[in-house]
């Protein structure tokens, strides 16, 4: 690894750090839940980007306290969210997210929040099968989704779908990009039916399975190959999103026998989390401690496992016990607020 780049990511966190904070050393990510008649930053009814997964309040959420939480952290302020400043420096630029469905949710958050600040700006919209596109004509931005929920490939071949560990194609149309946003995780442990491949490739060996965290792992070191190979940092501006939790255990909150997000309509108070941090943010923060190009975590694990009352649960066009995705307007909201304030930094 080269000191002097590792040097460079250090440096560009602590600019960040220092910026969010006024003063050297305060954590963002490090706070608690408050409540704020401010918010929400803007009325989900008026948004035409939700999609009905994480619609709550059209699908008949009946309380609304969970929308009114800002987060706070403990030794310095956030700046407020101003969309029309975000589109005012990203002028002509191009901002994807790359990841699973967890990606939608902050994705489409995002385009809620600068619809919110310009409901008159004409969006012109593209998309495809694994790509979409919202470009604010009036600024030349692009806000960009590209469904990629392993990073890493999977093709079809003679013996069926594989998942090759070692191989990342889309790297093309990524690093085109002024801003990537990358997230995976939450398919990994997906089983049949829902499982989408068939073997696993690592080099020349296939396998029918393995360890998936193991999977996971193989496949974070080749997209930081990618990352210190291909990308042009001084053109491009690299995130990672933190792992994602899930509320189906009460006990990881102090509330024995419940058995997922239904019923919660507050935050865990504090800024602890009982059940401790899940085992994919390790591996994750070991991958990203050996990338030498800079790369932004934007670490929202605890300040979401907080956030045990933010969940869809049955208040979503689906209709079925959701505590993995997040309502819109709520949570994603806040890691938007995280992305904004390193990123004018």
């Amino acid at each position: 690894m080269s000191p002097g780049r590792k040097i460079l990511g250090l440096f560009l966190v602590g600019i960040f750090i220092g910026t969010v904070t006024g003063q050297t050393g305060c954590d963002p990510y490090i706070g608690k839940w408050v409540l704020d008649s401010a918010y929400p930053l803007y009325n989900s009814s008026e948004c035409p980007f939700i999609r009905k997964e994480y619609d709550c309040i059209k699908y008949g959420r009946p309380d609304r306290r969970y929308l009114q939480f800002r987060w706070q952290p403990l030794h310095c302020d956030l700046p407020r969210f101003d969309g029309e400043e975000f589109l005012k420096r990203f002028r002509e630029k191009k901002i994807m997210f790359v990841g699973d469905s967890i990606s939608i949710n902050q994705w489409e958050s995002l385009l809620c929040m600068l619809h919110a600040a310009l409901p008159d700006s004409t969006v012109i919209q593209q998309s495809n099968e694994t790509f979409r596109s919202y470009t604010f004509k009036e600024y030349g931005t692009s806000v960009m989704l590209c469904l990629n929920h392993y990073l890493v490939d999977i093709e079809e071949e003679d013996i069926g779908r594989v998942l090759k560990l070692d191989s990342l194609k889309s790297g093309d149309l990524w690093k085109e990009m002024d801003v990537l946003i990358f997230n995976t995780w939450l398919w990994w442990n997906r089983r049949q039916p829902g499982q989408p491949w068939d073997y696993i490739q690592i080099g020349n060996q296939r396998v029918k399975d393995m360890d998936r965290m193991k999977a996971f792992e193989h496949a974070l070191r080749t997209w930081a190959k990618w990352v210190d190979s291909e990308v042009d940092t001084h053109k491009t501006t690299l995130f990672f999103q933190g792992i994602s939790p899930t509320h189906y255990n009460g006990k990881d909150w102090n509330e024995q026998g419940v058995k997922n997000c239904g019923n919660e309509t507050s935050p865990v108070a504090g800024s602890t989390y009982p059940g401790g941090l899940p085992a994919a943010s390790f591996t994750l923060q070991k991958v990203l401690n050996g990338i030498s190009n800079p790369v932004h975590l934007i670490n929202i694990t605890t300040l979401s496992q907080l956030r045990k009352d933010a969940h869809p649960g049955t208040y979503s066009g689906l209709r079925e016990m959701d505590c993995i995705h997040w309502c819109i307007a709520g949570l994603p909201d806040a890691w938007n607020q995280l992305l904004y304030a390193a990123l004018i930094s």
